[in-house]
């Protein structure tokens, strides 16, 4: 199921959300499907940081609004993550869900279960590419800020769905914002939630 839903966000909260991030970006990085560390991969040249879940009064109320369009628990959601592609920047292909290849992918899973679906919502309008594209599905999105994209890609017996295979185009001009949320089966609980001896903290 892929839907693009218009107006998600306003104006004004696109820019807040821009102005808070600005100050914690760091270089993205992706989980090395054998390692399962966090690492900085050349084909994701975007800089990115993330909100805790319900940080502050105006995160909890855009948390809120996500979950209810996203039809899941807030308890259930990651944080939203902030993006920043600059011109130039892209994304390659790749899939959301987490793959049990190694040892700290299968103990996510244990804790929150699998990823279940991606909201991805546009903060500013980019003057030309940064499409999010959907290879497998024959799907483009343009970023139009205030927008977002929503889409599915695991059922209730944890079959995951390989079209929902995604990447941003190349920015061609100007620069692209984004945030993001995942949504997991379960409440989402995070590693540094977890004790050293495998204890909710």
């Amino acid at each position: 199921m892929l839907a693009v839903l218009a107006d998600l966000l306003s104006a004004e909260e696109c820019e807040v959300l821009i102005t808070l991030a600005k100050p914690r970006l760091a270089p993205s990085t992706v989980v090395d499907p054998h390692s399962g560390q966090d690492v900085v991969a050349p084909h994701r040249n975007s800089l990115g940081m993330f909100f805790r879940l319900q940080e502050n009064p105006f995160i909890a109320r855009l948390d809120k609004r996500i979950a209810e369009v996203m039809n899941l628990p807030i308890e259930n959601g990651e944080g939203i993550q902030v993006l920043y592609y600059p011109m130039g920047a892209l994304n390659t292909p790749y899939f959301d869900f987490l793959l049990p290849s190694n040892p700290a992918n299968r103990t996510s899973i244990a804790r929150s279960g699998q990823r279940v679906s991606t909201l991805i919502a546009y903060l500013n309008d980019v003057e030309n590419g940064g499409e999010t594209a959907f290879p497998a599905a024959g799907w483009e999105v343009s970023p139009q800020r205030g927008n977002a994209v929503y889409f599915e890609y695991c059922n209730s017996r944890s079959q995951v769905d390989h079209r929902s295979l995604h990447g941003g185009n190349p920015v061609l001009a100007g620069e692209k914002w984004v945030a993001t949320k995942w949504m997991r089966q379960r409440r989402f609980v995070s590693a540094s939630e977890v004790g050293s001896e495998g204890m909710m903290r």
